[in-house]
């Protein structure tokens, strides 16, 4: 990118000007003009594999310290905070991804609620439940979560998740769209969530509250639950940050890994592979990768809020669109984001766990849908989402995307709900396939469409 000193100026200014109008938070400008001088240096957030060095074994969760006598003491200074601010329009969603129907007739929302509530009941202690909203979720979310009015707690429901302007590709000057003015902006990524406890005032209000700790999760991963350990652990050692790992499989071809960059641990994206880098899915080199699972000490976070006006310093992720994503000829924009796990870098004495892959179960697709809505899952009455296949991994599952990638193309193939997974290691489905009830997968199968599979058949390989 080339531009002259002066238009670069220019974009900024008008950029900010926008932001103060939506009535932006100094702190939210501030982390944005940080990451327009990232961009503008050349700072593309890239990790070149030379630079990086593995990570060698890491504490695993059940090597972990007994959960001490008095756990309620440290369990009732922490929140549960949920990221919840996608729609899932990937899946053919209008509404919040959140509140589709994934368990025994129950959405992510109801599920994370029960768990809460079971937290609360069995150690005695407040537990609020946080959800980090956008304003497209915001309204419904919060209308779901007023059917378990026993959740309320001292502290408000949600806070919003900040927006910035969206930049032109070529000049960098915030992009104009009458047609729909909302494509006009965007989320700096989930990253933003240091910045958006401050400026929602809601950091101020938990540490009020006497709140010390935040366990953070996407909403859509029903294994992150809570774990008292972690939490007794982490504030014995004083640790300020810790991240959730799983050793890596070849399913695991986004996300993130972790790496050791000199003395620091840090995270690598996908965005963040050179071009020309095949390395990233090398699971025996990068073993162990980011669950998105992460605990927040929010002393530290205020600390660091003190020091650094823009929050921590993230590098920086340049997502390349449309302004308008349904319309490929509208001008091309970047979004400059974050990714929260990359506080692992930034914050010194970081720590890492590596847990059971149970704890990490997103639904992401609609592969990740039937498998959670199967068998191979056993919804427990406290919210506990138990695995049929043990401490091995999921069954792997693969849908004709031409077919089954949006939930209203998704539902009508299982019109009686999905088939047995419980024994099965991998379905791989071509073309158009119907399942009827009572159907079985065992093992490894492929199947090729158009067909309809008969009530009560038994798919063996």
């Amino acid at each position: 990118m080339t531009l002259d000193t002066a238009s670069t100026r220019s974009a900024l200014e008008h950029a900010v000007e926008r932001m103060r109008d939506d009535d932006a938070a100094a702190v939210e400008i501030a982390a944005f003009c940080r990451r327009f001088e990232q961009l503008v240096d050349g700072d593309d957030g890239l990790l070149p594999s030379d630079e990086l060095e593995p990570v060698g074994d890491v504490p695993r969760l059940d090597e972990l310290p007994p959960l001490p006598d008095d756990a309620a003491r440290v369990l009732d200074r922490a929140i549960v905070l949920k990221l919840n601010g996608g729609l899932g329009t990937s899946m053919g969603l209008r509404g919040p991804k959140s509140l589709i129907d994934v368990k025994d007739g129950q959405c992510f929302l109801d599920i994370v609620a029960r768990q809460v509530l079971a937290l609360r009941e069995r150690h005695g202690v407040r537990l609020p439940l946080v959800l980090m909203n956008s304003f497209s979720t915001r309204e419904a979310s919060l209308e779901a979560l007023a059917k378990h009015p026993e959740l309320a707690s001292d502290v408000p429901p949600d806070f919003l998740q900040g927006r910035e302007p969206k930049l032109l590709a070529d000049t960098l000057e915030p992009v104009d769209w009458p047609a729909d003015p909302r494509f006009a902006w965007c989320p700096p990524g989930h990253g933003n969530i240091y910045v958006s406890l401050a400026a929602s005032g809601m950091l101020a209000t938990l540490r009020e509250q006497g709140y010390d700790w935040a366990f953070v999760s996407n909403v859509d991963n029903l294994g992150a639950v809570l774990d008292p350990r972690v939490l007794a652990w982490l504030d014995e050692e004083g640790a300020p940050f810790a991240m959730e790992v799983v050793r890596g499989t070849p399913a695991d071809r986004k996300g993130g890994h972790i790496a050791r960059r000199g003395d620091r641990l840090i995270l690598r994206e996908s965005a963040q592979v050179p071009e020309g880098d095949p390395s990233f899915g090398d699971i025996d080199r990068w073993r162990y990768y980011n669950t998105n699972n992460l605990w927040i000490d929010l002393r530290a976070l205020e600390r660091m809020l003190e020091d650094e006006e823009g929050g921590p310093p993230l590098p920086l992720i340049v997502n390349r669109k449309t302004v308008d994503p349904s319309d490929r000829s509208s001008p091309a924009v970047l979004q400059l984001e974050q990714a929260m796990g990359a506080a692992l870098g930034a914050i010194p004495d970081a720590r890492v766990v590596e847990v059971p892959r149970t704890r990490f179960a997103p639904v992401k697709t609609t592969d990740d849908l039937l498998v959670v809505r199967s068998d191979a899952w056993t919804l427990e009455d406290d919210g506990r989402m138990v695995p049929a296949f043990g401490d091995g991994p999921p069954p792997f599952v693969a849908l004709d995307p031409d077919v089954y990638r949006l939930v209203p193309e998704f539902e009508p193939r299982f019109p009686s709900g999905p088939p047995s997974l419980a024994d099965c290691r991998r379905l791989v489905v071509h073309g158009d396939v119907t399942f009827g009830a009572g159907v079985r997968v065992e093992g490894d199968v492929e199947l090729r469409g158009p067909a309809r599979i008969a009530d009560g058949e038994l798919l063996a390989g």
